[in-house]
């Protein structure tokens, strides 16, 4: 599975970006899709997930903040960023299980100005 992310930017503090993932190849045998987040000098944070099922899971870093949700018909994935803080600036990066790997995107850059 091939992932394709993008949507990160630079924001003010309080702003609001749109993260989207879309996968390629043999996306019918994903069973989940998560972000995760790696700041500078920082280890690799998960951030949310949604399984094929559509149940979801958020950290509590974010909860009430950020919000994934899926296309099924474009099998993508989306991360709806509000309320932005300069903390969350970090490289997030899409991820996508299957019974056997565990995929990543190329990352995209969110910057977030106070």
């Amino acid at each position: 599975v091939q992932l394709q992310a993008s949507g990160g930017g630079l924001v003010q503090a309080g702003g609001s970006l749109r993260l989207s993932c879309a996968p390629s190849g043999s996306a019918f045998s994903i069973n989940s899709m998560a972000w995760y987040r790696q700041a500078p000098g920082k280890e690799r944070e998960f951030i949310a997930l949604i399984t094929k099922g559509g149940t979801t899971e958020h950290a509590d870093s974010v909860k009430g903040r950020f919000t994934i949700s899926r296309d099924n018909a474009k099998d993508a994935v989306y991360l709806q960023m509000n309320s932005l803080k300069p903390e969350d600036t970090a490289v997030y990066y899409c991820n996508a299980k299957t019974i056997l790997t565990s995929s990543w995107g190329q990352g995209t850059q969110v910057t977030v100005s106070s």
